[in-house]
């Protein structure tokens, strides 16, 4: 096989949720410049409609729906409309994610419940969802976002970091439970980037420059950065890599 076609994702179809914005969405438009068709799924009618819009100027197939990812129906609901429309998807990413940052020790049950709805259930059940009829195909790529916060804690962000490092275990079973079908589960672990969830963070030249230092590049994430790592875990170019957090985090993690 050419090299070109271990990367490429032509007669793909891809679903990403959080693709909208942020992370999601350069995730969403790096798929289908490698060549998949990619639906869509968020909250921001507005944000979607010009993202799909985006993604047919790339010559693919685009189809959006608006969820509240927190609402297990309606995330089932969003696996169906999906499928209806572009077909089963062969390739899930899981990119929504939410933080709303109370200290843990003023974190409540509504807080707790939101980040595992958000974070960690709807990723488990879209997986529910989708994986069997990849599998049934015998090929099929599920990527989850996890975070640096799998794997350390950050301050006044307990229910999102336990919900990130459920993410990384989810990812390890699911790929244990799929991977002999040729669906691989694995996820990236972006590290600190410009999206509305690091706002606080980058309207503080302070504190962007003091999370710089910690990396081994010396800098920060610019979303371009995860475009790679995004077709590369999609396509057959991963075909024996599974069960695996990639960091993507400019070295971050390893100091």
């Amino acid at each position: 096989m050419q090299l070109s076609e271990l990367f490429s994702l032509d007669g793909r179809t891809a679903l990403v949720t959080g693709g909208n914005s942020g992370i999601g969405r350069t995730m969403a438009l790096a798929l289908a410049e490698a060549g998949a068709d990619v639906a869509v799924v968020g909250r921001d009618e507005m944000r979607l409609s010009a993202v799909t819009t985006e993604i047919r100027t790339l010559g693919r197939r685009a189809f959006s729906v608006s969820a509240d990812l927190g609402d297990r129906g309606q995330v089932t609901d969003a696996a169906a409309a999906v499928t209806e429309a572009l077909g089963a998807p062969d390739i899930l990413i899981c990119a929504a994610g939410i933080n709303e940052r109370p200290s843990m020790r003023e974190l409540d049950e509504n807080v707790w419940d939101r980040a595992m709805r958000v974070n960690l259930d709807a990723p488990f059940l879209l997986a529910r969802a989708l994986a069997p009829a990849m599998a049934a195909r015998g090929w099929g790529r599920i990527i989850n976002l996890a975070s640096l916060q799998s794997v350390r804690s950050f301050n006044n962000s307990g229910a999102y970091g336990v919900s990130k490092a459920g993410v990384a275990q989810l990812t390890r079973t699911l790929a244990e439970a799929w991977s002999g079908s040729g669906v691989n589960c694995n996820a990236i672990a972006p590290g600190f980037f410009p999206t509305p969830l690091t706002r606080a963070v980058f309207d503080d030249p302070a504190r962007a420059a003091a999370v710089a230092s910690r990396t081994m590049i010396g800098r920060n994430g610019a979303l371009d950065d995860l475009r790679g790592a995004t077709v590369f875990l999609a396509s057959r170019a991963s075909d024996y890599i599974t069960g695996q957090v990639l960091f993507v985090d400019g070295g971050f993690s390893a100091g």
